[in-house]
């Protein structure tokens, strides 16, 4: 029983003139396929493995003999998402439960929980009264709890104090994407990834298209040339409106925009990092690089009330990598426009849709063979894989530069200004965190305005 899909996500199967159903069957591929690329191994030697693999990887030989290592999972974060990612992970893989939960908002906790019991867990699902936590800390109450492996999936622009105290903790991870909103966090979810690896601990992000069959098999094809010399590309997140959550007289300030989170920059980081990263993690993935500049534009034309926080509805940036290659980055969030959700990359011999299809002298089209295989619960098994092979997967780096990318896109929409990936990486001060995580006042910072917002 596979989890429901997403609005943005259902709008993505309907773009791609795909059923749910569909999309799974498309993905479908053996997992000793996907370890043949190199999807559920590790390797200590920086730069050695394909550009496009789990970070530094090296093949790991089966368990054999061996009884399975029970693994006790914890939710940080009990929205849509992070429900979905307990379910996704329980199912992936045996010896999987799920003990404790916790969210900002007890109401949430209560929910997931309910939900999480009519999922069919089973014994799965072993949470209590005690190891439901809410408030500020209640990433500390999980933590506190024997867990093995955490779930982080508050919004974004909690993860890096959450994924620092997990790596703190000891605690393995999976956190969804994005993983930061500024430079700052950036910053702190690399030393974060680089101490999980001095630990032996695995990260892996909630980037399906890393563990999707058909983008695994096809990227694989790119790197060996099947489309020559990539020299361009363009990828695309349009769609229509997302929820809104009206505010409540009974609200304060920092109460409605973390329960309406995806309308605040310091909470989403808007949706060309929010969603877009999705897109952007594709193109860094096939190039093998982040990109070197980029100047963008964007605006808010059509969410102009204040339930849409301070965000842009539409952007459009031009990114440059090594070499010279320019890509062409959209996304847009408005009611009634046309749908786009999809990368594409020119190469000196072809062109490619990295989900499954290259056009050119060496065509290609991504035929599933085996079981139906769910890129969902996939990055979760070849997370829970790592772990029990003692070969844990590290995607932190990797996840961190993708959110950069789009976080520079923002910052030059904002600004007006081209930003280059050395100074954001290295000399940016951005930091959207508020001076104090507790309800109360939390003014609404203006809407940017390009040529007036300055960079920072």
């Amino acid at each position: 029983m596979s989890r429901k899909p997403t609005d943005h996500e259902s709008d993505a199967f309907r773009i791609a003139g795909l059923s749910r159903r569909d999309f799974l069957r498309r993905s479908a591929l053996a997992s000793t396929a996907l370890l043949a690329t190199g999807c559920a191994s590790t390797t200590h030697r920086r730069g050695a493995a394909r550009p496009g693999s789990p970070e530094e990887e090296t093949r790991a030989p089966a368990i054999v003999g061996r009884a399975v290592q029970p693994l006790r999972v914890g939710v940080i974060g009990c929205g849509g998402r992070g429900t979905g990612a307990a379910i996704d992970c329980v199912k992936s893989s045996e010896q999987v439960s799920i003990v404790a939960l916790g969210d900002l908002f007890a109401d949430r906790v209560a929910s997931s929980r309910a939900q999480l019991e009519k999922s069919e867990l089973g014994e799965a699902l072993q949470v209590t009264d005690e190891r439901c936590f809410s408030g500020f800390e209640n990433y500390k109450g999980v933590l506190s709890c024997d867990v093995d492996l955490v779930i982080l999936a508050a919004p974004p622009g909690f993860r890096p104090p959450h994924l620092k105290a997990a790596i703190a903790a000891g605690k393995h991870v999976f956190m969804e994407k994005p993983v930061a909103v500024d430079p700052v966090g950036v910053r702190s979810i690399i030393a974060s990834s680089d101490l999980a690896r001095e630990k032996g601990l695995a990260i892996v992000a909630g980037t399906q298209r890393r563990h999707d069959p058909a983008y695994v098999e096809t990227i694989r094809r790119i790197h060996d040339g099947h489309i020559g010399r990539i020299v361009a590309a363009q990828c695309y997140w349009n769609q229509g409106e997302l929820w809104v959550h009206e505010r409540k007289s009974e609200y304060s300030d920092m109460e409605w925009q973390c329960r309406n989170w995806l309308y605040f920059d310091w909470l989403s980081g808007d949706h060309i990092v929010e969603q877009h990263i999705h897109n952007l993690d594709v193109i860094n993935w096939a190039i093998g690089s982040p990109p070197v500049r980029c100047v963008g534009m964007g605006g808010r034309q059509v969410r102009t009330g204040p339930e849409y926080g301070n965000i842009y509805d539409h952007f459009s940036v031009e990114y440059e990598y090594p070499d010279g290659v320019r890509v062409l980055s959209m996304c847009r969030q408005i009611k009634g426009s046309s749908d786009r959700v999809a990368e594409r990359l020119v190469g000196t011999k072809g062109v490619s849709d990295p989900n499954g299809r290259i056009e050119g002298p060496r065509h290609y089209l991504y035929e599933p063979a085996g079981e139906a295989v769910n890129p969902y619960e996939q990055e979760h098994r070849h997370l829970v894989e790592s772990i029990r092979r003692g070969r844990p997967l590290n995607e932190g780096r990797r996840v961190a530069e993708s959110t950069l990318t789009a976080i520079m896109g923002r910052m030059s929409a904002y600004t007006g200004r081209e930003i280059s990936w050395d100074w954001i990486m290295n000399a940016s001060k951005l930091d959207l965190s508020p001076a104090a995580y507790a309800f109360g006042d939390l003014p609404v910072r203006a809407v940017p305005t390009p040529g007036v917002t300055e960079l920072v």
